[in-house]
């Protein structure tokens, strides 16, 4: 039984060990330099006030894109001018010029050029092609905006801007500093050289398989370790380890040392990518019943100039507006370049306000689930499910903010939702099986745990610590297996595993 368990880490760790080292070194990349992407703020400070007489009427954007079904609609500016986006929960944005009223039915070269130099303060740029996938690009938040126009800035930081080719939106940048640390980071991490090309098909599988095996070898690892470990009496090299020097001391040491989190970071790695459908949501509860209707002109009477001027006269000077349904009624937030915002409701002589009433909130909600009991509480700080996450942080870029309403439905699939009072927002649903990825990936992978990301400083003090003895557990990993591998060709040779009762030999 030893033997088997000393061939089995030997022979995976010489297929694994550069994975795991690969994977130890980007992840602390990673830590400082996330991959690339536009954050809300990056957005919005670049965007022009709306002026009160920007644009045509509600009626005649969605007149534009008759038979479109939308469940939101946005208003804000590309390449310096207002225009409308019309969200129909899925498939690609329409757009429609604002000043015209007319329907965008597809983004030029030109008009991306126009678009990307708007948002990079009129600086110099090239064009660099339409792309449907590149490095930069690869996660499923553009799918909406592929195929992507790509642009190089000439300023200081070279960025790569990806404008939509759907809306002439600019949707991510890039920055020379960013691109080039996450050639160390994220497109190692995640095995970016493999998509695209022949083995873009097995990417996913390799990613799961060589993780899970990855997440065996060192538990196995472990094992060994532990049973070569002496406890009592020592070797006669006066060392509790059999190997007195070398690399084989060195990983033997930091695998009983740092094998836990190597164990837990390889598998949670492989839950990242969700495999076999084992956390795929079961819920049936649907958003739409918390609209309460269909988005028509008629549910926002006031007309959009008159919006502005109203946002405007209570103190907040618009960058963007959207329009909303909750519970059937209208609702047009406003949001200025910092990120506040205020909310109109569409009833007659109505002030704009920073917050919805709380019931109006959780008689929408309820609506999702009219037949169940719903549990509502408002959270005025974060906790283990609801929380924000610093700027390298995969998911840095979605709302978080407090306070918040959590609504815990008691249908068979266990559904919560978040709604954000100052929007009416949906911020996030999930049932059991989607707030398991947040147990096994983001806690065991991440470290999401509310008292370390209270304080940053210390958690990330503990990543690097346990990152660099895991990646001192996977270097020294590769050099072993490599020198086995150089001396099994040059010449046959007993094999060295201790036979039965030879370590008590020694």
């Amino acid at each position: 039984m030893k033997r088997q368990l000393y061939l089995w880490h030997r022979w995976l760790g010489i297929g694994l060990c550069l994975f795991l080292a690969l994977w130890c070194l980007s992840g602390m990349v990673m830590l400082y330099v996330g991959y690339p992407k536009l954050l809300p703020g990056e957005h919005l400070e670049r965007l022009p006030p709306l002026t009160a007489d920007c644009c045509v009427p509600l009626d005649t954007a969605l007149a534009a894109v008759d038979g479109a079904n939308p469940v939101g609609v946005r208003l804000t500016s590309v390449a310096g001018t207002p225009r409308y986006l019309i969200d129909r929960g899925e498939g690609p944005l329409l757009a429609v010029d604002a000043q015209s009223g007319r329907r965008i039915a597809g983004i030029s070269a030109f008009e991306a050029l126009e678009s990307a130099r708007a948002f990079a303060g009129n600086t110099a740029v090239g064009y660099r092609g339409l792309v449907q996938e590149d490095a930069w690009t690869f996660n499923h938040a553009l799918d909406r905006d592929r195929p992507l126009h790509r642009v190089q800035t000439e300023d200081d930081q070279r960025r790569l801007l990806y404008v939509s080719s759907h809306t002439g939106a600019v949707v991510r940048d890039a920055t020379a500093r960013e691109r080039t640390w996450n050639w160390l980071g994220a497109w190692l991490h995640w095995l970016y050289p493999l998509r695209g090309g022949s083995l873009d098909g097995l990417w996913g599988s390799l990613l799961i398989y060589s993780g899970l095996f990855g997440a065996v070898m060192a538990a196995l690892g472990m094992a060994v370790g532990l049973l070569r470990w002496r406890f009592r009496r020592r070797y006669r090299s006066g060392s509790r380890s059999p190997y007195a020097a070398g690399y084989q001391r060195w990983h033997h040491l930091t695998g009983l040392l740092f094998g836990v989190p190597l164990v837990i970071w390889a598998f949670s790695g492989a839950m990242s990518m969700e495999p076999w459908g084992l956390f795929k949501s079961r819920s049936t509860l649907s958003p739409a019943a918390l609209r309460g209707g269909e988005l028509t002109a008629e549910a926002f009477p006031v007309e959009t100039s008159a919006l502005l001027r109203r946002f405007r006269q209570a103190g907040l000077e618009p960058r963007e507006l959207e329009w909303r349904l909750l519970g059937g009624a209208g609702y047009v937030v406003a949001t200025g370049a910092t990120g506040a915002s205020l909310i109109l409701p569409m009833a007659r002589e109505a002030r704009p306000l920073e917050r919805l009433p709380a019931a109006l909130l959780e008689r929408a909600a309820r609506a999702m689930n009219p037949a169940g009991e719903a549990r509502i509480e408002w959270l005025d700080r974060y906790d283990v499910h609801y929380y924000a996450r610093a700027e390298p942080s995969l998911y840095s870029h979605l709302p978080r903010r407090l306070p918040v309403m959590r609504v815990r439905f008691d249908d068979p699939a266990a559904t919560w939702v978040h709604l954000d009072p100052h929007t009416g927002a949906l911020i996030e649903q999930s049932d059991s099986r989607r707030r398991a990825v947040r147990w096994v990936f983001k806690l065991l992978h991440s470290w999401d745990w509310p008292p370390l990301l209270d304080k940053p400083l210390l958690r990330d003090a503990l990543l690097m610590l346990f990152s660099l003895g895991a990646l001192a557990v996977s270097l020294t990993g590769v050099v072993i297996g490599w020198r086995r591998l150089v001396r099994g060709r040059r010449r046959p040779r007993r094999d060295p595993l201790p036979a039965a009762g030879e370590a008590e030999m020694r």
